[in-house]
């Protein structure tokens, strides 16, 4: 039986991943699902990570655990987001060595690249420019995870692997007014102003940024697709294990666009503007899928089918989102 250990299982993108390896489960897969809540097990406790580890003995981990937001947040909380993440990632990836875990998945996200990089974002113009402001200190935290893979691969030979996601949407995700991405934040808004009747819904900034969106359900396939492959496989695709790996759809869209994509799914007809005193963030975020893709996967939801998907989670939800 093979042990994997899901770190962050109950945020939106590893409890998909736990949805996926359960249902591997159920078709006859040989796998113990490990997982453990914050109350059972703080990751930013290095003691408690490495009594965890020595304990349990996972032979896969998967590292979806992060403290993560949109922009009010990340401007609102940077050292929160740094040390955080910082912490996260140190003591997984480094009790895991010491454990002898067999392979480990660390999932970054695309703020880590340059705010004016070429798109779309390939692999290699990590730290080739200065990061957007906005998110600078969660993009270095994440910087630093990819760093520490590659580090421990070519010191000691193990085998740790990172995906770095487009922007992420879908069921579970975090809709709270003020601390949420862009997407949900959005489908809150205009559902609230829906049923309050307002006229108008007014939007952060100018509206021109373009963003890339991908369903968490994709984002999941494609991090056991990656976790799946041969060493030998991975290892010709990323310099020879040091470096990441892009996921996303390929495709853009204008926040404006998106808005209007969001107010049409949600029902909301009334007037959309635009706040131009609020930041806008980095103005175009694409990213370069070219190595994903050549290795066989490809996203499968479309935006409009997946934000209709989880504009109806939402709404199963709503009571308790709303508390």
């Amino acid at each position: 039986m093979q042990k994997i250990y899901v770190a962050g299982h109950r945020g939106m993108v590893g409890g998909a991943i736990t949805r996926h390896l359960e249902a591997r489960q159920l078709n006859g897969a040989d796998i113990e699902l490990i997982t453990r809540t914050h109350d059972q097990l703080d990751l930013t406790d290095q003691a408690a990570v490495r009594a965890f580890m020595q304990e349990v003995r996972p032979e896969i981990v998967i590292l979806a655990a992060a403290k993560v937001g949109g922009i009010y947040a990340n401007n609102t909380y940077p050292a929160e987001f740094i040390y955080d993440n910082l912490m996260i990632e140190a003591n997984v990836i480094h009790e895991a060595y010491r454990a002898g875990v067999g392979r480990l998945l660390q999932l970054g996200s695309s703020c880590i690249y340059p705010r004016d990089a070429a798109q779309p974002m390939a692999e290699d113009t990590l730290l080739t420019g200065p990061l957007e402001p906005t998110n600078e200190p969660y993009a270095v935290a994440k910087i630093a995870g990819i760093k520490l893979c590659e580090s421990y691969n070519r010191q000691y030979g193990v085998d740790c692997r990172s995906v770095m996601p487009t922007n992420l949407y879908g069921p579970g995700d975090n809709f709270h007014p003020e601390n949420s991405h862009v997407l949900p934040a959005l489908m809150g808004r205009f559902h609230e102003a829906k049923e309050q009747s307002l006229d108008h819904v007014t939007i952060w900034g100018s509206g021109t940024p373009r963003r890339e969106f991908l369903h968490v359900d994709d984002m999941a396939a494609a991090s056991l697709f990656v976790l799946d492959l041969e060493p030998d496989v991975y290892a010709a695709n990323t310099r020879s294990m040091l470096s990441h790996i892009n996921v996303g759809c390929g495709e853009d869209i204008s926040i404006l666009e998106l808005a209007e994509l969001i107010a049409d799914v949600v029902g909301f007809r009334g007037e959309i503007r635009l706040d131009r005193s609020k930041p806008d963030g980095t103005p175009r975020k694409l990213m370069d899928v070219t190595r994903l893709s050549a290795m066989g996967w490809t996203a499968q939801i479309p935006l409009r089918a997946g934000v209709e998907e989880t504009y109806a989670w939402f709404l199963r939800h709503y009571d308790r989102l709303r508390a």
